[in-house]
C-alpha cells in the first residue's frame, strides 16, 4: 500500500496594488475613431495587441476596437465580385494621366472607418479606484479590460486581465 502525503494547501494570492493606477498600463496606444480600419488592423497586428482604445480629438475614449470586432465586420461584409479583366492592356495611369510603370497594382480600398466597426462602449474607472473594484467591475461587465480616465475623462491608462494577473503574488 502506497502512503500518500496530504496535499499541500495552495498559498493565498494577494493583489499587490493599492489603486487602479498601480494596475494600469499608462499612456496606452490608441486609435482615432476616424482612422481607417486597415490602419487600425495593421497597428493591432504589428504590435501584437488584441484590442486598442478608440479616442476622440480630445483624448477621451469613445469605444474599443478588438480583433473580434474586425472579424465580425469581415464576416458581415459581403462583397460581390464584379467581373474584371485579368490584365490591363497598356499602361496604368493616375487620375492626372501619369503613367505608373511596371510593378504597380490596382487595389480596392476599403472605406471602412474604425467608428463603423468598434464597440462603442466605454467601461472606465478613475486612477484612485481600488483593485477590488477593478476586479469586480471586470467580472460584472464580463470584459477583458477597463479604461482609466482622469477627472476630465481623458484616457490615461488601460487595465487588462493580464495586468491584474501580473500583480498577483503569493
Amino acid at each position: 500500500m502506497n502512503a500518500t502525503a496530504p496535499p499541500e494547501s495552495a498559498p493565498m494570492l494577494c493583489l499587490r496594488a493599492e489603486t487602479a493606477a498601480d494596475l494600469m498600463t499608462a499612456n496606452p496606444v490608441s486609435v482615432r475613431a476616424d482612422a481607417s480600419l486597415r490602419e487600425a488592423l495593421a497597428l493591432l497586428i504589428d504590435r501584437g495587441y488584441s484590442a486598442a482604445p478608440v479616442i476622440d480629438e480630445a483624448g477621451r475614449p469613445v469605444g474599443v476596437l478588438s480583433r473580434t470586432d474586425v472579424l465580425i465586420h469581415d464576416r458581415e461584409c459581403v462583397e460581390h465580385l464584379i467581373p474584371e479583366v485579368e490584365f490591363y492592356e497598356g499602361e496604368l495611369h493616375t487620375d492626372d494621366n501619369e503613367a505608373l510603370g511596371e510593378g504597380f497594382q490596382v487595389e480596392r480600398v476599403d472605406p471602412t472607418r474604425v467608428s463603423d466597426v468598434m464597440t462603442p462602449a466605454v467601461f472606465a474607472v478613475g486612477p484612485e479606484a481600488s483593485p477590488a473594484r477593478v476586479v469586480r467591475e471586470m467580472l460584472r461587465l464580463r470584459v477583458h479590460r477597463l479604461f482609466v480616465v482622469d477627472n476630465d475623462g481623458v484616457l490615461i491608462g488601460v487595465i487588462s486581465a493580464l495586468d491584474v494577473l501580473r500583480c498577483l503574488q503569493p
